[in-house]
């Protein structure tokens, strides 16, 4: 009984969101299949005939094992700019048959591009007779051709919207064998094979049929469209509906409306109005409806919803639909994006179509919901959908929670097609966001649109064109050409402008928090948002692999697990994890918080908020391709850099001496609802036990909405500091639940004395091996003289995007794992993972590679390797060499390092320690091992095998490619 009312509800639900009436038959289920791997389908008119096979709709061919073995030989859609994995040796393993790991994406079980046939038998009754019929097919990947019996009804052509077939005159009642064609094949219309629509990189590039399939029969004078306009200056909405009438006759026709608030304690309701009118083929009436002094608008913090109810009524039947809206006004004034009048600042991630189980995007509310839960939690209101758009359950799902969306065409038209040269792609992204706007524009959160992602071509005129046909067609949202790096040009007449360029953090230099983007936002003239930023790599988490129970696997990432077992580091998997995501979560903060207290700046769009499982496996998100938590930070500790309100402290620097003040102006981010009133803003700094060392707060205040709102300075003496201490000043709103916080570190400013015991050196010297020989001690600063390991760069900041996508362009470090409870840390501060007291000892290091020393050596400072390659590393060492003790360091640490004051507290440090009865290292080298470091180069070199980059390398990125 449970399982019929839920059917019930499903056909319910359809028939209202698509106004079919009540009579329609569920086409899910068994349906016979064949694979047309030679195109002949067609001419063989496989359509009169049973298919041999049979499988499961909704869903994909690889969900039921349709399809192709994966091999070497596989033909994937998507570019690939590291081909090493075909050619390198050391990978060979990896390409045997029955042991294939493609490490660039998730690996499907089965994998099949082409045409093949999904075919059924449907009853339809007799009371059908002179109604019309429409097949419903949400949503199919790619193209669709639809057979009746032997008669063809058509084609449909759309990654975006519905593939609808009207079968009224091909259908009669009994029984009837629907046919339909699947072609996921690229052809004429190319969006271009790394496009998020299409791409084995993200969903993959599956052939099959989901979401809602289904026949429905309705009266034949119908409502085709409804658009909403609000207008809540004036508390009214301009109705506009398309009605058609397939009979012979005109007919006379009366229309109802009315609106009622659904989702909100308070609720709404307005006054029906109707309207008669006379339908003759296909009409447009127009109808006003009034909202009273109680009409409820939605926004991010108040999604109040109504549904618009219509009535067409005739003597042939009557006809009703609802549509769900909101009342709100998005729109621009400067440089700022406005929702209902008040400032809204996008703090927004990128959506690829990451679903790591199927393979395809969801269809159902509650999945989308979880997603936008999740985004919200983290302090986001907004998302962009890279060169695709979702099924209209991500709309309904984003109208609930309070989300501002950017659907875009599904291209990516730049590795293969261009834009404005006349090519299939330049029509079909107009007809793509058509059909965009007709099925989801009536949605609230539908404030944006870009008609894709980093073109190629005569982009500037075309993408022109593009946004003045949408300003001048539908004001209900706001237009871009494409979403763009900074050095696409620009394109004039787009209303916001979503680039790169203005974007990162310059930690080239030493870290601060004071600095803006001020001077890069002001050549324009419209709102800016950041794109795709971030970008900043975590190590795999190797407990994800087993998540994936469904369609796909994790192939890339067991290699990658592989890899590092084989080189004796497999249980280091998760200190690598933990301390490279502490980095990571670092850099995001630093750049958001640039970024809110930039004034004028208008929004960022996180890429990412989580992993994305392709282009060589990009991990640059805190949760993983599932939307969930990897352990090093939680949404609620995301959420205080990353919110509505978030409180900010400009300092210059975070390491300082005791002889020194720390400043910092203290300011405020503001995006919420109204002004803060009376607002007291307090702060306190507290040592590493969590101990008071000062406090404060400023008087009271009312921010209104903006970025780097300033709110008081703070001056600190630290000359009571007499031993070297990590503070962390925390800044909080008081009253609300807006608090963010700085770790910042102070030593004493002590005159470095050469420890008498250690023999301190800066070549492994004839005197530093009879140092050894004799049982002595010694320090050798091997910074500027490494040989093996000397092709890896290491930044402070982390790998960017991933490796293989970007053919090792470095950093090629993520982070480093520092053994911190070793009394060779006892005067340094630290944890486990580098920070920013960090930065003049790790930025531009050299690392050593210690392939050669015993597989169970750690060094006190590992630096962290991509893990394409996972090799060992090491900055600093300790060991026992001969009768000897040594510690050694590709750092530059010693007495007479300048201008680094955290150098020199490690080397201090590090003194010490060897001075003391603690320095005992439990692992003994033998001086040749040492010594090859400096002789010999790494045995591993790496080659992409592949001259072919991504745009982002191509020095001509920039121009206006038409050839």
């Amino acid at each position: 009984m449970k399982k019929l009312m839920i059917s019930c509800l499903y056909l319910f639900c359809l028939c209202i969101s698509y106004g079919y009436g009540n009579d329609v038959i569920s086409l899910a289920g068994n349906w016979r299949f064949e694979i047309d791997r030679h195109d002949v389908g067609i001419t063989e008119q496989w359509y009169n005939r049973n298919l041999s096979a049979v499988i499961k709709l909704p869903g994909s061919m690889a969900e039921s094992l349709m399809g192709d073995e994966i091999t070497l030989e596989t033909k994937w859609t998507g570019s690939i700019y590291d081909s090493s994995f075909y050619y390198n040796p050391k990978l060979e393993k990896f390409r045997q048959p029955g042991n294939i790991h493609i490490p660039f994406w998730l690996t499907p079980a089965k994998h099949y591009v082409g045409a093949a046939w999904y075919q059924k038998e449907v009853h339809i009754p007799k009371n059908w007779e002179g109604r019309r019929i429409v097949l419903h097919l949400e949503r199919a990947h790619t193209e669709t051709r639809v057979w009746i019996n032997d008669q063809e009804v058509g084609l449909r052509n759309s990654l975006v919207a519905p593939h609808i077939y009207d079968l009224s005159s091909f259908l009669t009642s009994g029984e009837n064998r629907i046919s339909i064609r699947v072609d996921n094949s690229i052809k004429e219309i190319n969006v271009g094979p790394d496009s998020h629509s299409i791409s084995d990189h993200t969903q993959g590039n599956w052939n099959g049929i989901i979401g809602k399939i289904a026949l429905a029969s309705y009266v034949p004078v119908y409502i085709e469209e409804i658009d909403i306009f609000p207008d809540i200056n004036n508390r009214k909405a301009r109705v506009q509906m398309k009605l058609n009438n397939t009979t012979a006759k005109e007919v006379a026709g009366k229309v109802t409306i009315s609106a009622q608030s659904f989702n909100t304690s308070r609720s709404d309701k307005t006054k029906a109005i109707t309207a008669k009118t006379k339908i003759s083929g296909s009409d447009t009436l127009e109808m006003e409806l009034a909202f009273g002094p109680g009409m409820l608008t939605w926004d991010e913090f108040d999604p109040a919803l109504y549904k618009l109810s219509v009535k067409l009524s005739t003597n042939v039947g009557e006809t009703t639909k609802e549509v769900q809206f909101g009342m709100r006004e998005f729109r621009i004034e400067g440089k700022q994006f406005l929702i209902n009048g008040r400032p809204v600042f996008l703090r927004g991630t990128l959506n690829n179509c990451e679903f790591p189980l199927t393979g395809y995007p969801a269809t159902t509310v509650d999945a989308w919901e979880k997603i936008f839960r999740t985004i919200k939690a983290h302090g986001l209101n907004h998302v962009r959908f890279h060169s695709w758009c979702p099924p209209e359950a991500a709309f309904i799902a984003a109208d609930r929670i309070g989300l501002y969306l950017q659907p875009e065409a599904p291209s990516w038209p730049n590795h293969g097609p261009k834009i404005g040269l006349g090519e299939p792609v330049d029509q079909f992204l107009y007809d793509e966001s058509m059909r965009i706007v007709k099925h989801y524009g009536n949605y609230a959160s539908f404030t944006m649109l870009a008609a894709g992602n980093e073109p190629a071509g005569n982009q500037v005129e075309y993408l022109n064109d593009f946004v003045d046909f949408w300003k001048a067609r539908d004001d209900r949202r706001v237009y871009t050409g494409m979403s763009v790096g900074g050095s696409w040009p620009v394109v004039p007449n787009a209303e916001f402008q979503v680039r790169g360029g203005v974007r990162g953090l310059a930690w080239n230099r030493m870290p601060e928090s004071h600095s803006d983007f001020s001077a890069g936002i002001s050549p324009f003239d419209v709102p800016f948002i950041a794109h795709e930023n971030g970008q900043y790599c975590v190590y795999p988490n190797f407990e994800e692999i087993k998540k994936y129970k469904g369609v796909y696997k994790a192939k890339n990432m067991e290699m990658f697990r592989q890899i590092l077992a084989d080189q004796h580091m497999g249980d280091q998997a998760n200190d690598f994890l933990n301390a490279s995501g502490m980095l990571q979560a670092l850099a995001y903060k630093h750049e958001i918080e640039k970024m809110l207290r930039t004034p004028e700046y208008a929004g960022f769009q996180l890429l990412g908020l989580q992993d994305f499982p392709g282009q060589g496996t990009a991990l640059v998100g805190v949760l993983d391709a599932f939307w969930e938590e990897k352990g090093y930070i939680s949404a609620q500790e995301y959420a205080r850099f990353c919110n509505e309100t978030v409180p900010l402290a400009k300092v210059q620097k975070f390491v300082f001496t005791n002889e020194e003040t720390f400043e910092a102006d203290i300011a405020l981010f503001h995006a919420g609802k109204a002004p803060l009133t009376d607002a007291v803003v307090s702060w306190i700094i507290r040592d590493a036990d969590a101990q008071t060392f000062e406090e404060g707060r400023f008087e009271a205040q009312t921010f209104a909405q903006g970025n780097g709102l300033s709110v008081g300075h703070i001056t600190i003496p630290l000359n009571k500091i007499k031993n070297p201490a990590k503070l962390n000043l925390e800044v909080q709103v008081d009253g609300t639940s807006f608090a963010n916080d700085w770790n910042f570190w102070v030593y004493p400013n002590e005159r470095q004395e050469r420890a008498s015991s250690v023999y301190y050196t800066t070549t492994l010297d004839e005197q530093a091996e009879t140092v050894l020989k004799n049982g002595g001690k010694v320090f050798l600063n091997a910074s500027g003289k490494i040989v093996k390991g000397k092709e890896i760069e290491m930044h402070f900041l982390p790998v960017f995007w991933n490796t293989s996508w970007f053919k090792m362009r470095p950093p090629h470090v993520t982070g480093m794992l520092i053994q911190d409870e070793s009394l060779a840390f006892a005067d340094f501060p630290t944890s486990f993972h580098s920070d920013l007291q960090w930065w003049d000892i790790q930025h531009r290091a050299e690392v050593m590679n210690i392939e050669d020393f015993p597989a169970d050596f750690r060094p006190l400072i590992q630096p962290i390797d991509t893990w394409f390659l996972n090799r060992r590393l090491a900055l600093v060492y300790e060991a026992k060499v001969g009768n000897g003790k040594i510690v050694v360091s590709s750092a530059d640490l010693g007495p007479d390092v300048q201008n680094k004051p955290a150098s020199r507290q490690l080397f201090l440090s590090l003194q010490r320690y060897m001075e003391s009865d603690e320095f005992n290292p439990k692992d003994e080298l033998s001086m040749q091992i040492i010594k090859d470091v400096f002789l010999t180069p790494s045995r591993e070199i790496f080659d992409t095998y592949t001259k072919d980059s991504p745009d982002e390398l191509k020095p001509d990125s920039e121009k206006n490619k038409l050839n």
